[in-house]
């Protein structure tokens, strides 16, 4: 009997439940994010678009959150206003984001659909369906990034004293589970462009399934704080979260080094996932789908590395040193990208361990930084920070292919490309050092074990 007096989150049957449930909605995320990185060849060839405009595309995600600062004010609201109510809002969000694209992108609407008019009657330098398709983009990246953060609170809730680093790993195996059926799934949909509208819709299908599973874990979410008493609206003064613990976030040294890490070194990854497989597709002479699959390998080994890398870091800590490692391999493959012919899938192979230390390090290491209530409005920060490159360097890359390729070529010289990326990572790399020093000086315990003895 005594069982069934424990609270859900003590079994670890239901933790790792709940774990997949918030998982799958985080893959769907990363499907629709990366689901264009193998069809930027096809989106040129269907609707005119230039590298800039695919670029655009790109950045757009990250508008919401780098300019409106929307991750950050979501974090906020869901320190206040709790997961279920914040995670439906923005899920919803990024569901609605994703049928809007999908449907800028849709026959019926370049036929002249509805609002394909309005659409065309102002900024006529771009193509109805390319604004339409931005919009869409906009709403997605508003809840997309903030249905994030929702999750990494899910997961602290759920997991904190308990492999939490692991459940970070997984979350992360999950995003990039993603990313790799994107990558595989998304050209074939597309069949050269014969099916591109129908690649597109499936992603779209895909976030709107995520939705309904977020429904599911919900009720889940409603027992688990029926079971251990907690009540939204009880929560007495001294624990809501103020704008005196906003400042206490920002003035922390330590948070501002890991926030421009995870800017820089993000920035480095995610902006050359959604050009990589034009990269090499250019350098190496390879198909759509084969430079897919080969860009594919990044978000498999880092399925297989991540948990991995979560688990050692629950057990023996060291998590500042992981983000230094990480972030000096990271420099090392752009600059094998940039200046040698080595077959892509070995520096792929090492750019996933990269990809698998700084995350499976970075995002546990906040409950050493914050307290509990200020978790949401920390993620949130960061979450709106990373989106800022996010934003910035999709464009500025197309902007360069463009610039130094002039009169559109077929084959493209990404070099200058590649090294902006590598200058990322050496910013990433100072920025690791400086937070493995702030952690000596101010005593935080990043590089201890995140498990409870």
């Amino acid at each position: 009997m005594e069982t069934f007096k424990k609270a859900m989150n003590e079994s670890a049957l239901m933790r790792w439940g709940v774990l997949i449930l918030v998982g799958f909605v985080l893959s769907v995320n990363y499907y629709f994010y990366d689901a264009f990185s193998t069809l930027k060849d096809l989106l040129k060839a269907e609707f005119n678009f230039t590298n800039t405009d695919y670029g655009l595309f790109v950045s757009f995600y990250s508008i919401p959150n780098t300019f409106l600062l929307m991750a950050v004010f979501g974090g906020m609201i869901l320190d206040k206003f709790g997961i279920r109510r914040t995670g439906f809002g923005f899920v919803f969000f990024m569901a609605f984001g994703a049928l809007l694209t999908a449907y800028g992108a849709s026959d019926y609407y370049g036929a002249g659909g509805f609002a394909h008019g309005l659409m065309n009657s102002f900024w006529t330098s771009y193509s109805p369906e390319l604004k339409m398709m931005l919009l869409g983009r906009f709403f997605f990246g508003l809840g997309a990034e903030t249905s994030i953060v929702v999750i990494s609170k899910i997961l602290v809730k759920w997991f904190k004293g308990k492999d939490l680093a692991l459940a970070f790993g997984l979350k992360v195996g999950f995003g990039r589970l993603g990313t790799f059926a994107a990558l595989r799934i998304s050209p074939v949909l597309a069949d050269e462009g014969v099916h591109l509208t129908t690649a597109i819709w499936f992603a779209a299908v895909l976030v709107l399934s995520g939705l309904l599973a977020f429904m599911v874990y919900m009720l889940l979410d409603a027992k688990l704080d029926k079971q251990t008493g907690y009540d939204q609206k009880s929560t007495t003064s001294s624990n809501e979260f103020s704008f005196k613990d906003f400042l206490g976030i920002i003035g922390n040294r330590a948070y501002i080094y890991i926030a421009l890490l995870c800017v820089t070194f993000y920035s480095a990854v995610f902006p050359f996932m959604a050009y990589a497989p034009d990269f090499f597709a250019d350098k190496f002479g390879l198909t759509a789908v084969e430079s897919g699959n080969i860009t594919s390998w990044l978000p498999l080994g880092t399925m297989l590395f991540t948990p991995l890398f979560g688990f050692l870091i629950d057990r023996y800590g060291r998590s500042a040193t992981a983000m230094i490692f990480g972030a000096l391999t990271l420099v090392g493959v752009h600059l094998i990208f940039a200046f040698t012919m080595v077959s892509p899938i070995i520096p792929l192979l090492f750019l996933g361990i990269a990809f698998s230390l700084v995350p499976a390090a970075m995002w546990p290491s906040m409950v050493r930084l914050v307290k509990e209530k200020q978790i949401g409005t920390a993620y949130g920060l960061m979450y709106s920070i990373q989106n800022l490159g996010l934003w910035g360097f999709p464009l500025l890359a197309g902007i360069i292919l463009d610039k130094t390729n002039p009169g559109n070529p077929t084959i493209l010289n990404y070099t200058p490309v590649i090294l902006m990326f590598a200058s990322l990572g050496i910013a990433g790399l100072f920025f690791a050092f400086m937070l493995k020093r702030e952690d000596k000086k101010g005593s935080f315990g990043i590089e201890l074990p995140l498990n409870k003895n």
